[in-house]
């Protein structure tokens, strides 16, 4: 059995997943199976799977029996053997010691990993801005704030934890990590994380992270579940959700009043914490406010990467 099971559900990745694919056969650490789930991928994203896997036999190609993400990553991790499940979006990347980095690091009460995260739009070549990862396990309060696992694709986790704790949330599209990370911290999890580059997140103004409306919708889901055990968002934390929200519609563009407005509500929530540390806050606030006055080519080139 393989050390490492990838979980790796698509639908639409017909232009990016062959790159996703190679980042995986690129890696350093080898003892791994790649579950690749199909959710009713339109575009033949499935035949380029299925080449890979005729060339690798660690790659297998599976359809999801039921429908979204969430689901299909559930799937993968009722086929998967290995020890961790380690998961991957079809339109991201890993750095190539990744998974030795990760695999050498689970060490006794440690649930789940993660790394930090370059942000990029066509290659990983023009990365400008990068995630930090905090000292100490996560918490339920400080994942409230800011998400610093950010995507699924950063995210490794023992296999007896997420199947123990449920799996994923079938029914939520946005914000599922972050449900999933409040339930495993909510249930005694340590969930740390590693200071190493080990995920490219490719940034697209059509992803499912793009919908700034629908991510705080679903965000409702995952405050919910953290109500269970009796943690709610402070002003400070809500504050720091819309420095978050701001820096992505900067990063997205999705036009010119968006991050303001984002800007001004977490500002009205606590200034404070939405301006400092000001490499974060006070950044976010001045672009947020000059894009109201720059062109759309300006944005791009400013606050895109």
């Amino acid at each position: 059995m393989p050390k490492v099971s990838i979980i790796l559900p698509f639908h639409a990745s017909a232009p990016t997943i062959a790159a996703t694919l190679d980042s995986l056969q690129a890696q350093s650490f080898t003892d791994w199976e790649a579950i690749c789930v199909n959710d009713r991928s339109p575009d033949g994203a499935d035949r380029i799977v299925a080449e890979y896997a005729v060339r690798d036999r660690r790659i297998r190609l599976v359809t999801n029996p039921g429908t979204g993400p969430s689901d299909a990553r559930n799937h993968g991790a009722e086929l998967a053997t290995g020890n961790y499940l380690a998961f991957c979006d079809a339109d991201d990347l890993w750095t190539p010691g990744k998974l030795a980095e990760t695999v050498a690091a689970f060490g006794p009460g440690i649930a789940g990993l993660f790394g930090q995260i370059g942000f990029f739009t066509e290659t990983p070549c023009d990365c400008r801005t990068r995630s930090t990862v905090p000292a100490g396990a996560l918490s339920i309060a400080a994942l409230l704030a800011e998400n610093p696992v950010c995507t699924m694709s950063n995210l490794t986790l023992r296999r007896e934890v997420f199947v123990t704790t449920g799996g994923l949330d079938a029914d939520a599209v946005h914000n599922e990590d972050l449900e999933l990370l409040i339930r495993l911290v909510g249930e005694g999890h340590r969930i740390v994380g590693l200071n190493s580059l080990q995920v490219w997140y490719r940034t697209t103004p059509t992803g499912l992270s793009s919908d700034l409306l629908a991510m705080r919708i679903g965000r409702q889901r995952a405050l919910r579940t953290a109500a269970r055990y009796g943690v709610a968002p402070t002003r400070a934390a809500e504050a720091v959700y819309f420095r978050y929200l701001a820096r992505r519609a900067l990063r997205l563009d999705t036009g010119p009043r968006e991050a303001w407005r984002l800007t001004r509500e977490g500002l009205r929530m606590n200034a404070a914490a939405f301006l400092f540390p000001a490499r974060r806050g006070v950044a976010t606030a001045a672009a947020s406010a000059l894009s109201l006055i720059l062109t759309r080519r300006l944005r791009q080139t400013l606050f895109s990467h």
